[in-house]
C-alpha cells in the first residue's frame, strides 16, 4: 500500500499544476453539492390540506390563527439566486418543483398574448382595444405620427407597439419596416395603398408591420383614462393665474401666432418641465408651492382658441393652459444610501400586487434615499432600485419591501407602512405578474383556464390574513390604501415621509407628482373586457373584505375605501 502512495506523491511533486487542478475540481464539486442541497431542502411541498383549514378558521375567528401561517426566514444566499416568482406565496401553499417550472414557463411580456391570438391577423381583430385604420405614407423628414418611437429588429409585434403607445397615452400606433413603432396624437399624412404595407413583423410572421416608408396605423381604444397629449407634451389642465406669476414661473416670452407647439418647444429649449399658455404669452417653469397644479379650474375658463387653430386653446391673462413637457424635473432624481446606518428597520409591507414597487418608487423620489428589499429581484435592480442588493438588515436603506406575514417575520421590524389594495384589483395584478412579468399580462388562456380559479382559491385568503397579521403583530403600523394614494398622492406621500422620520420637502413632492408612474405601470390596452370573478369567488372575497374592514375600525383606523365593498 505504501508503494502506490509513494508513486502518487512523486507524480504530483513532478507535476504540481495537476495537483492544484485536482484540488480545485474537488472544491468546486463540493460547493455545487452544498448549493443543491440547500435548494432541495427548501422546495419541499407543504401540506395541501392545511390551506382549507386556514381559510375556514380565518372566516370564523379572523386573526386568531395567523401566527401559525408565517414563513420561516430562509437563507439570504438561496433567496437571491431564485426568481422573484418563487420567493413568496400564501404561507400554507408551497409549490412542488414541477409546478414551479410549469408556471415559470408561461412567463414573458408578449409571447403568451401572441400565442393566444395565433392564427388571427391583427387587422381582423377589433376587440375594443385597437382598430386598424389603414396604410399611410411616412416621410423621414415629416413623420405621419410625431410622438415617441422605438425599434426592435428581432421581436417587434403589433400588440407590443400598441401597448407601448397606449401606455404613454397616445391615440394612434403605427408600424413600419416590420420593426419600427411610432406613436402619435393625430395622423399627419395621406393614405397609401394597402398593398404597400407588406412587411411581416419581426416578432410574428402572421401579421404585417407596415412597409418601406409606409405605416400600418391602429387607433387605440383605451379602456382606462389616460393622459391627454399634444405631440410629446401632456395636458395638465386649466389653472388660475398665480398671485406672483413672475416668481412662480420665472421665464416668459411673447410669441406671435401662439400655438401649443411653439410654447412647448420654447420651454423645452429652456429646460423647463411646464409650458404655460396665457394668450400670446408663454410661461415656463416647474411646479412649486406658488403654482402647485392642485387647484384645477373648469376647462371652459380657458376656452380661447390659438391663432388659426381649430382645436387648440391658448388660455388668457387670468386662466392658463398648462402642459408638461418631456424635460425631466431633476429636483427629485438624486438618490443615495443613508449616510449612517439606521438601527430602526421600517417595513414597506403589502400583499403581492398591492403596489409595493410603485410605493418604493415614490418613496425614493420623495426622500432621496434608496429602499431595500427582503428579497432580491434582478429586474428591479436593473431598473434603478439599487437597494435591492443590500441585505435587508444592512441599515443603509430608508425602508424594506416585504410580502411576508407571520409573527416572527413581522416583529423583526420596528415600524411599518402597510399598503392595502382592493383585493379584486390586487389579485388580478399579481396574477398578471406571475404569468407575464412586472409589466406583462397573463394570456387569455390562463384567465379562462384552471390557473385562475386555483390562484384565487389560494391567494384570496392570504390577502386578508396578511393584513390581519400586520395589524396584530406590527409595531407603529401606518396604513396606506393604494386607491387613496392614487387620488391624493401629495398628502398621502407626505404622511409616509413623516413616518420615516424625515423632513418633508414640498418642492420634492411636487417633482414626484410629475414623475409618479415610474417604470412598472401596465397599460390599459389589455384590460379584460369581462369579469373573471365567479359569484362564488365574489362571495368569499366580499367576506374577507368585511373581515379586514372590521379589523381596521377596531383599531380606530378608517375602514376600507368604498370601492372595495361588495360588488
Amino acid at each position: 500500500m505504501a508503494r502506490p502512495l509513494l508513486k502518487i506523491q512523486r507524480y504530483f511533486r513532478r507535476k504540481p499544476v495537476r495537483f492544484f487542478s485536482l484540488i480545485l475540481l474537488y472544491l468546486t464539486a463540493g460547493s455545487l453539492v452544498f448549493l443543491h442541497s440547500g435548494f432541495v431542502g427548501d422546495s419541499g411541498s407543504g401540506a395541501g390540506g392545511g390551506r382549507d383549514t386556514v381559510v375556514a378558521s380565518e372566516m370564523r375567528s379572523r386573526a386568531s390563527t395567523s401566527a401559525s401561517r408565517g414563513f420561516s426566514i430562509m437563507s439570504r444566499v438561496f433567496k437571491e439566486t431564485r426568481k422573484s416568482s418563487q420567493r413568496y406565496g400564501p404561507p400554507w401553499m408551497k409549490k412542488r418543483p414541477q409546478e414551479r417550472q410549469k408556471m415559470e414557463g408561461r412567463g414573458g411580456d408578449y409571447s403568451n398574448w401572441n400565442r393566444a391570438l395565433k392564427g388571427r391577423n391583427a387587422k381582423d381583430v377589433d376587440d375594443g382595444r385597437a382598430k386598424y385604420i389603414g396604410c399611410y405614407i411616412d416621410d423621414t423628414q415629416k413623420r405621419a405620427l410625431r410622438g415617441v418611437s422605438f425599434f426592435d429588429y428581432k421581436k417587434m409585434t403589433v400588440f407590443r407597439c400598441q401597448d407601448n403607445c397606449a401606455e404613454r397615452g397616445y391615440m394612434y400606433a403605427g408600424l413600419e419596416f416590420g420593426a419600427e413603432c411610432y406613436c402619435g396624437h393625430r395622423i399627419q399624412a395621406a393614405n397609401a395603398s394597402e398593398s404597400e404595407c407588406n412587411m411581416e413583423c419581426k416578432g410574428e410572421k402572421n401579421n404585417l408591420c407596415g412597409g418601406a416608408n409606409r405605416l400600418s396605423i391602429y387607433r387605440l381604444e383605451l379602456s382606462q383614462e389616460s393622459a391627454r397629449r399634444y405631440g410629446s407634451a401632456i395636458f395638465k389642465g386649466c389653472f388660475h393665474r398665480p398671485d406672483n406669476v413672475t416668481l412662480a414661473l420665472p421665464y416668459s416670452a411673447v410669441i406671435q401666432n401662439m400655438s401649443v407647439d411653439k410654447c412647448v418647444d420654447t420651454c423645452m429649449e429652456k429646460e423647463k418641465s411646464l409650458a404655460v399658455l396665457a394668450g400670446d404669452r408663454c410661461y415656463c417653469g416647474f411646479p412649486t408651492p406658488l403654482f402647485s397644479l392642485h387647484e384645477q379650474e373648469d376647462e371652459s375658463m380657458c376656452l380661447h382658441r390659438c391663432h388659426r387653430e381649430e382645436f387648440e386653446n391658448c388660455g388668457n391673462d387670468e386662466y392658463f393652459v398648462v402642459y408638461q413637457t418631456q424635460v425631466q424635473d431633476n429636483r427629485c432624481m438624486d438618490r443615495h444610501f443613508l449616510p449612517t446606518r439606521s438601527k430602526q428597520l421600517v417595513a414597506l409591507a403589502s400583499f403581492p400586487g398591492a403596489g409595493n414597487t410603485w410605493a418604493r418608487h415614490l418613496i425614493e423620489l420623495a426622500t432621496g434615499f434608496y429602499t431595500g428589499s427582503y428579497y432580491f429581484d434582478g429586474s428591479l435592480y436593473n431598473k434603478g432600485f439599487k437597494g435591492e442588493r443590500d441585505h435587508w438588515r444592512s441599515g443603509r436603506t430608508i425602508c424594506i419591501k416585504t410580502h411576508e406575514s407571520g409573527r416572527k417575520e413581522i416583529e423583526a421590524f420596528d415600524s411599518s407602512i402597510l399598503m392595502i389594495r382592493n383585493p379584486y384589483k390586487a389579485l388580478m395584478a399579481e396574477f398578471n405578474r406571475k404569468y407575464g412579468g412586472h409589466i406583462g399580462f397573463a394570456s387569455q388562456a390562463h384567465w379562462r383556464g384552471k390557473e385562475w380559479p386555483e390562484f384565487v382559491k389560494n391567494y384570496a385568503p392570504w390577502w386578508a390574513s396578511h393584513t390581519l397579521d400586520w395589524l396584530n403583530y406590527g409595531k407603529r403600523v401606518h396604513v396606506v390604501h393604494f386607491e387613496v394614494l392614487k387620488r391624493d398622492l401629495f398628502s398621502q406621500l407626505k404622511g409616509m415621509v413623516q413616518l420615516l422620520g424625515l423632513e418633508v420637502s414640498e418642492d420634492r413632492l411636487l417633482c414626484v407628482e410629475g414623475q409618479k408612474d415610474g417604470n412598472f405601470k401596465r397599460s390599459g390596452l389589455r384590460k379584460l373586457e369581462y369579469n373573471p370573478y365567479t359569484p362564488e369567488m365574489c362571495t368569499t372575497i366580499n367576506e374577507l373584505i368585511r373581515t379586514v374592514d372590521t379589523a381596521l375600525k377596531k383599531r380606530n383606523m378608517p375602514g376600507v375605501p368604498e370601492e372595495y365593498m361588495p360588488r
